[in-house]
């Protein structure tokens, strides 16, 4: 652990809540093989991967960014941005993959009896095909997509709802995200926010992020998990 705060200061998990991107899954190859499409399709040539991979927590804007260099405001940016989510579409999850470890630890912490769920701000359209392609539907007890509630991270509705779903009190709940903007909702949500450092991290250091916790791996917030655990007994 490193960074924040120890996370054994706060209460062992009844559930715990993912951001998806970055968190869960690696989503970045999909992604940046349809910014390189619309590259390609203005005549430009194709990025690595390690250009766009920080800033795929921002969604259609980061790879627009990265891709074109235009944000929202500038005039060619909705089309743009609805040109790459039609090329997402396409292909959304071919080369996804959990991230080394993610797998067994749900496996664990089902056999503990903790919850999980997933909360993203990516559409539901583009949620839900992945989570049934990666065989998660029958898994996860929840899943609160971008438009699942009024308002997005950083707001802490997603968050909230999904712990309503849960049966759960914020307090009992742990969300583990790789941007700041994930730590903002749990800290809003009355949540342990706990970084998950494997992730993206939006090219920004989660040192000023003001989490609980910080884990290096999904090993690592196992180790935590556990430990709160034990602590309790």
């Amino acid at each position: 652990m490193s960074g924040a705060p120890g996370v054994l200061r706060v209460r062992p998990p009844k559930a715990i809540l993912f951001d998806f991107d970055g968190t869960f899954a690696d989503t970045a190859p999909d992604l940046a093989f349809a910014a390189n499409q619309l590259r390609a399709a203005h005549g430009l040539d194709h990025l690595p991967l390690s250009a766009y991979r920080p800033h795929v927590s921002r969604g259609g804007r980061g790879m627009v960014w990265v891709g074109f260099g235009k944000a929202p405001g500038d005039p060619d940016f909705i089309t743009l941005r609805d040109a790459f989510l039609a090329y997402y579409a396409e292909r959304l999850c071919v080369d996804t993959r959990f991230f080394d470890g993610i797998d067994g630890f749900i496996s664990t912490i089902e056999s503990r009896g903790i919850a999980w769920g997933i909360v993203t701000n990516k559409a539901t359209r583009y949620t839900t095909p992945i989570v049934q392609t990666l065989g998660l539907h029958q898994r996860t007890t929840c899943i609160v997509s971008g438009d699942t509630t009024p308002h997005a991270k950083p707001h802490p509705a997603p968050l909230l709802h999904a712990a309503e779903l849960l049966s759960v009190e914020p307090p009992n709940c742990w969300y583990i995200g790789d941007d700041e903007r994930d730590i903002q909702a749990a800290r809003a949500a009355g949540m342990p926010g706990i970084v998950a450092d494997w992730g993206y991290l939006g090219g920004t250091d989660p040192a000023h992020w003001q989490a609980d916790a910080r884990a290096a791996s999904p090993a690592a917030l196992l180790a935590m998990v556990e430990s709160t655990l034990k602590s309790s007994a």
